[in-house]
């Protein structure tokens, strides 16, 4: 009987009761979530990947505090079909794209 009480007691020891999110990625998650927002709502904008036949792979980097820096980058297979970049400002909510 003890031992089934510690098994069911010891998760709680070891995982804190008040878990809190990273505060190190929420600029990153932010700006994410913003174009991937922004994909779903205006497929007339100038944002103009097609997420239908290929699936897109995203990637984020803080730059500051409100700031960051995210890539789209679609494959079809193994073959990458188009990048793009755009710098993001969380604090305005502001997406604006990176000609390369």
């Amino acid at each position: 009987m003890n031992k089934l009480i510690a098994l069911i007691l010891f998760p709680f020891l070891i995982i804190p009761f008040e878990a809190k999110t990273n505060e190190n990625f929420s600029v990153e998650i932010k700006a994410l979530t913003l174009v991937m927002e922004k994909y779903k709502k205006d497929s007339q904008s100038d944002i103009d990947l097609d997420t239908n036949n290929n699936k897109p792979s995203y990637l984020a980097l803080k730059q500051d505090e409100c700031n960051a820096t995210v890539k789209v980058t679609e494959k079809a297979g193994i073959e990458v079909v188009k990048i793009a970049s755009f710098d993001v400002n969380v604090c305005l909510k502001e997406i604006y794209k990176v000609i390369n």
